[in-house]
């Protein structure tokens, strides 16, 4: 590069001057620097002009200095947007090239001034120094092409909108869920929470209690406690056991196979499992004091039966779990049942796991359930229970059944079975049976006790009257089976009295003839025979009467005097009772009101109730079934004899009857009675029942029968009757 000082200067009049080699004389076309800044926007320096451009002098032939052009950066943007054009000026350029050259020299104008942004004249575009390319001439010029449209600049301020929208949306969106969390979903959201926080304990509702019609408890619960263990917890089963054997008595090797690790059939271990169920309160504070890894203690109920055996029949039982299994415990389990409430508090976690105070608590109370009131009377039930296991005493493998009734209001004053069992542990009896209610579950051959029924269906129908009497031979034969009777007639004529109280086969079959055997069927079902009665004892027999279609010749025999017949003890005491309450039946029951848990009491169903025989029809009935228990004489003895109480008239039948299990007869007899007293006006029945393989039970029947009513007419103080006035009957009249 040159030196500076060789650079061109500009003298006092602004003209440019090279240095002294400058002068010297140049070929056309090469020039120095000094040339190259005169340099022409056609590509020419000032010298190619030729020496009159040199001498001219004028600022009209030298270049404007680069320090005069327009200041006006934007110009080349806007030229790109006009297209590149120049205005006027690139115009007259190219006439005069068009027009061709007058010579050498070429005068160059001065540029004019241009005022900022001016689009109309812009500078030509400056070319790089070079060889100059020969002038084509102006018809054989290009025209001039229409620039290219420069591509659409996006606009800043839609994309700006656009990202605005969408900012807020995602905001309003967030805001919204927010608001949804804070109000319509918070308690749900508290809840998840407080979830893990709850403890919840059962509140046990106690079940309701059965009394007598005293109001003496039969069975009621008792707070206790039950044991459990968490195998996984126990360290050592077989100390553990060793030290809670003598507590709960239960053997040690059966308390270690309960703690024993055990695992779940769905998978994990168990780790709950009980030990003992209602165990004493104080007994359980010893067990807690030993403070035993993985033994636990938790409320519990207890069913207790302070009678044991009392009435154990009737009652029943229930399950650890305090549902009803048998007898009334499970036929009114829904009533005695309670509803479990449930405590729910909020507490700490680790070793802060108490109730938090003042934090969340909530409390359904249990609802205790609903006592039972029955008709039966604890010391009646105590006294007719126990004459009747001593009297069954003197048989073997015997079944025995008693009813005690109250004349007009069906009320089932006491209900005996033997065998019976101890409530409080009923597992531990011979036989399933022996837990059974007989009364209710034996079916039996009823027997002569079934006469009572003949005769006051041919009262009611006007087949025979008290006063009728015809001769009866000493056997009667029908279907080709004869019928005989203990007491022979020997032919003579017989009193209807004295046919019941000889219990006459021969003369009881020959007034059920008169009768006919569809108003004799039809007596039985008003009676009651052939259905349950609905007293309110779970599984109750319904017995079975001979329908008409299937009668054989036998049958005109056989069911007039009660075989052919199958009855339980309760429906046969039910169809006396009906006797007694001058002709009218009243269905028996057992529960006379229902206690709720706020003690009011609600009265049980109201019985159903029939009429069977007038209270005429009824009340003859009745004093010639007196006959059984006072006719004694020189034609005989009567069969009831045994039955009579001193001091009250009684009236009543004997039976002997067969026994079927499940279609088969049994060996042996069933003996029965059935009396009431005061016969005059009847207060009480009572019905026994004895069944032995032996044949024993005749021996039974009627002197048990006469300890219970002497007994029950005592406890409820009737007065005695007036003996004097008891009818006189004549066997055997003339």
């Amino acid at each position: 590069m040159p030196p500076r000082s060789e650079e061109p200067r500009r003298d006092a009049k602004g003209s440019r001057r090279g240095s002294s080699r400058g002068a010297e004389h140049r070929e056309p076309g090469v020039g120095g620097i000094s040339d190259a800044r005169a340099y022409t926007p056609r590509g020419r320096t000032i010298r190619e002009g030729g020496g009159a451009a040199r001498t001219g002098g004028s600022a009209e032939q030298r270049r404007t200095p680069r320090s005069s052009r327009s200041g006006d950066p934007f110009r080349p943007a806007l030229q790109v947007l006009d297209g590149g054009r120049t205005g006027a000026t690139r115009a007259g350029r190219r006439e005069t090239a068009a027009g061709g050259r007058a010579g050498v020299v070429r005068t160059v104008s001065a540029r004019p001034v241009r005022e900022p942004f001016d689009d109309d004249d812009q500078p030509a575009p400056r070319r790089r120094p070079g060889p100059r390319r020969p002038e084509r001439p102006a018809a054989a010029r290009r025209p001039a092409r229409k620039p290219r449209r420069p591509p659409k600049l996006a606009d800043p301020r839609r994309r700006l909108r656009l990202g605005t929208l969408l900012v807020l949306a995602l905001f309003t969106t967030i805001g919204i869920r927010l608001i949804y969390l804070q109000t319509a979903s918070t308690p749900a959201y508290a809840d998840g929470g407080l979830a893990s926080r709850l403890a919840v304990v059962e509140l046990p509702a106690p079940r309701g209690a059965i009394y007598d019609r005293t109001g003496a408890p039969l069975a009621h619960s008792v707070e206790a406690r039950y044991v459990f263990a968490d195998p996984t917890q126990v360290k050592d089963p077989v100390a553990t056991a060793r030290l809670l054997s003598p507590l709960l008595g239960v053997p040690a090797s059966e308390l270690a196979g309960k703690m024993k690790r055990r695992k779940l059939p769905g998978g994990g271990w168990s780790q709950f499992e009980y030990l003992a169920r209602g165990v004493n309160i104080d007994r359980a504070k010893q067990i807690m004091a030993l403070d035993l890894a993985g033994i636990g203690v938790h409320r519990d109920e207890r069913r207790e039966v302070p009678g044991g055996d009392l009435a154990a029949n009737l009652i029943g039982f229930v399950s650890q779990d305090m549902t009803g299994l048998e007898g009334l415990e499970a036929k009114y389990d829904d009533v005695l049942e309670g509803k479990p409430g449930r405590k729910r508090y909020e507490v700490g976690q680790g070793d802060l796991a108490a109730p938090i105070p003042g934090g969340y608590s909530q409390t359904t109370p249990a609802q205790p359930g609903s006592s039972l009131e029955l008709t039966i009377d604890r010391d009646l039930q105590f006294k007719t229970q126990r004459i009747l296991s001593d009297a069954m005493a003197q048989t073997r493998n015997s079944v025995g059944a008693a009813v005690v009734f109250e004349v007009g209001t069906g009320d089932v004053l006491a209900q005996a079975s033997f065998p019976t069992y101890n409530a409080a542990d009923p597992t531990k009896v011979n036989s399933p049976a022996d837990r059974e209610d007989a009364a209710t579950s034996f079916i039996v051959d009823p027997g002569s006790i079934h006469k009572a029924i003949t005769y006051g269906a041919a009262l009611q129908e006007g087949v025979i009257t008290p006063d009728t009497s015809f001769p009866v031979a000493n056997t009667i034969t029908r279907g080709g089976v004869p019928f005989t009777d203990t007491h022979p007639a020997n032919g003579r004529t017989m009193s209807i009295p004295g046919m019941l109280a000889f219990s006459s086969n021969v003369g009881t079959i020959e007034i059920a003839e008169k009768l006919g055997r569809d108003r004799l069927i039809d007596y039985q079902k008003r009676f009651g025979l052939g259905q349950p009665t609905g007293e309110g004892m779970p599984g109750e027999a319904a017995g079975r009467l001979l329908p008409a279609s299937e009668w054989s010749g036998s049958s005109y025999g056989s069911v007039p005097i009660g075989h052919s017949v199958d009855a339980t003890p309760l429906q046969m005491a039910a169809a006396y009772a009906a006797i007694a309450n001058d002709g009218t039946y009243v269905q028996p029951h057992l529960i006379k009101n229902v206690i709720g848990p706020d003690g009011k009491k609600k009265p049980g169903a109201a019985p159903v109730t029939r009429s069977v025989l007038s209270p005429a029809n009824a009340a003859a009935l009745r004093r010639m079934l007196e006959a059984v228990t006072t006719v004694d004489g020189p034609d005989g003895r009567a069969t009831g004899l045994a039955a009579a109480v001193p001091g009250y008239r009684v009236a009543g039948k004997t039976g002997t009857g067969l026994r079927y299990e499940n279609g088969k007869r049994q060996p042996g007899e069933v003996a029965s009675f059935i009396g009431m007293a005061p016969a005059e006006k009847p207060r009480y029945v009572v019905a026994v029942f004895a069944w032995s393989p032996g044949g024993e039970g005749g021996a039974v029947a009627t002197p048990a029968f006469r300890e219970m009513m002497s007994f029950t007419l005592r406890h409820y103080r009737v007065p005695p009757s007036a003996t004097n006035k008891s009818p006189k009957f004549e066997v055997f009249p003339h």
